[in-house]
């Protein structure tokens, strides 16, 4: 019988998914969808590959609880961006740039990472539903700016915001990259 390295089961399989679920992180930013395999992950984690599958059945069961434990993080500093900003204006850069200051944090290059996997049509569709409920909506700060199509504007400032990391991830300097996409969203989205 293996050796549990907590006070209780429970606790040890906890601490035993959490570990699965930081190898897979890992795994996914440095080598993309393809990186994980139940053998790269149980390397990673330092366990017996069977003891992956006795947390996982398939690399898409770990895709979903890891966008389940990472995206309440960059959701919620989109969050406190956005409400530390003053004016209608300010909201907007600010959750422009805490998205794109996320960029370099794990969280972020998980959510980019995955947008070409080949996941189920219910596991996209789960992981789209915490995005959109982790992630705060523009549409109040585009309203309140007074763009006459928030729910419009919104969704193309979804597209600045992906096509801005595409840049960063083409080698553009993220400095200009935010720069510009802060410049792009005022000038183009407020009022």
């Amino acid at each position: 019988m293996p050796r549990i390295s907590a006070g209780t089961v429970a606790e040890h399989r906890a601490r035993q998914r959490q570990v699965l679920l930081a190898a897979a992180r890992d795994l996914l930013v440095d080598g993309g969808y393809p990186a994980l395999t139940f053998a790269a992950l149980a390397r990673r984690a330092g366990l017996a590959r069977p003891s992956v599958y006795a947390y996982f059945r398939t690399r898409e069961e770990v895709v979903v609880a890891l966008c389940e434990v990472e995206l309440p993080a960059v959701g919620a500093e989109v969050v406190r961006a956005v409400a530390d900003a003053e004016s209608p204006r300010d909201r907007l850069e600010a959750y422009v740039r805490a998205q794109l200051a996320a960029v370099g944090d794990d969280q972020f290059r998980l959510a980019h990472v995955l947008a070409d996997a080949p996941l189920s049509t219910s596991a996209r569709a789960h992981i789209g539903r915490l995005h959109r409920e982790l992630i705060p909506d523009a549409v109040p700060i585009l309203t309140e700016l007074g763009n006459p199509r928030p729910r419009v504007a919104a969704l193309l400032l979804q597209g600045l915001l992906t096509t801005a990391v595409t840049a960063i991830d083409d080698g553009v300097p993220a400095d200009q990259v935010v720069e510009a996409t802060v410049d792009t969203a005022l000038d183009g989205l407020a009022r």
